[in-house]
């Protein structure tokens, strides 16, 4: 007996993983947002949880989700999930939006897309299965321009946040007996976020520009956890029930502050560079809890022919310790109903074998501003595209589609609406890497 490795796809794998890993560093060290909501300047920015496009065209229902089309799949957000694998599975993608910004009567429009995840699932048969990969944890991307005056003098200041965390991560999961299954992530949390003051004088031609620039870096340790359930009923059906959570787990941010001059720029997109630094200096190190989170989940699935699931999500901010002048943040409350179907896996017609999602999903943030709470709410779709089998059928993949269109804020109290479309492109691979064969 010997085993054969594929070299044809770890070839093309590795090409892959290589590409998408150069550019998901280099979006991790560049730190480049594509959030642009006004309501990332609180706590650490947009949470992007930990979703891959599959379950978020289904409107975020992930909890119990353990098998798509009838085969396990990998599932960041349910580490139970991972002991389900029976091939390699690698999985990743890119992340886009396009959002409108809306005050009183005027609007704004802006759009962007950056690396969204790189995951692989390895199969441990019956040890259970692991994985491991990066993805985004939260972005800033915030801007706000105000003018006043000081006699005659106009000036201007602009504030306006960028940056955002990401999470590095290691998981495993195994089904101790029959039907019930755990399973753990350990992930560690490292990135940049920036607050930036600045303060202009359009009208002052020798006037020098100044600018505040606060950095908090953000380092740490996260843990989250999660349980699965599967039962069959009958000889079509499945039931898989779900809980995840994460404790309220403590990470430091490590804030320095500088302060530049630079000379006034008359092109708008032309960013004079620092002439001097007046000052730089370290404010000091925070600890930050982390939100203690509880998820409960349940999906019903017909093999390769649909399933369809309902997510509740709780999450308790309160013990944020927020900076000053901040608003306190509070506890968050969402649900989430979605799922697939596709019309026919026997069918040679291809649109028959592709898998149509939808859901819905509603949130109440943590955030409370003037008074108002801000809610986000969005309709997904999304498509699963089925690629050409090789290697005799124990090499199958997919190109995962998801679009979220959703709304958060509100134009009450003088606030900001948002309205945004949310456009996630993932790329999935299953293969048995290694195959035991006999000879004659």
């Amino acid at each position: 007996m010997h085993i054969l490795f594929k070299g044809t796809f770890s070839k093309i794998a590795s090409q892959l993983l290589l590409g998408l890993s150069l550019l998901s560093v280099q979006q991790a060290y560049a730190q480049k947002s594509t959030s642009h909501s006004p309501y990332s300047q609180f706590g650490l920015g947009q949470m992007r949880e930990d979703l891959l496009p599959q379950t978020r065209a289904m409107g975020g229902v992930s909890t119990g989700v353990r098998y798509l089309n009838g085969l396990p799949t990998l599932n960041l957000s349910n580490p139970a999930s991972y002991s389900a694998m029976n091939r390699t599975i690698m999985e990743a993608g890119l992340y886009g939006n396009l959002t409108q910004l809306s005050k009183n009567e005027s609007s704004d429009n802006t759009a962007d897309f950056a690396f969204s995840h790189i995951a692989i699932g390895i199969p441990l048969n019956k040890f259970g299965g692991l994985a491991f990969g990066l993805l985004p944890f939260s972005d800033v991307g915030y801007s706000a321009t105000s003018t006043q005056s000081i006699d005659t003098l106009n000036y201007r200041t602009l504030i306006e946040g960028q940056g955002g965390v990401n999470k590095a991560f290691l998981g495993y999961g195994v089904s101790p007996i029959k039907g019930l299954s755990i399973g753990a992530n350990v992930g560690f949390l490292f990135g940049n976020l920036y607050d930036i003051t600045k303060v202009e004088f359009p009208n002052a031609l020798g006037a020098y520009q100044t600018q505040q620039k606060t950095t908090r870096n953000i380092r740490g340790a996260s843990f989250d956890y999660g349980v699965q359930y599967s039962k069959s009923l009958g000889r079509k059906y499945n039931l898989t029930v779900g809980y995840s959570g994460s404790l309220d787990n403590q990470i430091t941010a490590k804030t320095n502050r500088m302060v530049t001059i630079s000379e006034p720029s008359f092109e708008e997109d032309y960013e004079a560079p620092p002439l001097d630094t007046t000052s730089i200096y370290q404010v000091g190190n925070r600890k930050l809890n982390l939100p203690l989170k509880h998820n409960f989940g349940v999906t019903l699935s017909k093999g390769y022919n649909w399933m369809v699931g309902a997510d509740f999500k709780y999450a308790d901010w309160s013990k944020y310790q927020v900076r000053d002048g901040e608003n306190k943040l509070g506890k968050s409350y969402g649900f989430a109903v979605g799922g697939q179907i596709k019309p026919d896996p026997t069918s040679v017609r291809y649109l028959n074998q592709v898998d149509y999602r939808l859901g819905f999903r509603y949130n109440q943030t943590p955030v409370v501003f003037r008074n108002q709470q801000i809610n986000d709410m969005a309709v997904t779709i999304g498509l699963g595209l089925p690629l050409p089998e090789s290697n005799f059928g124990r090499t199958f993949s997919q190109v995962n589609i998801s679009a979220e269109f959703g709304q958060q804020g509100t134009l009450k109290n003088n606030l900001v609406r948002e309205r945004y479309i949310n456009i996630n492109l993932g790329f999935t691979i299953n293969d048995s890497w290694f195959i035991r064969r006999s000879l004659d």
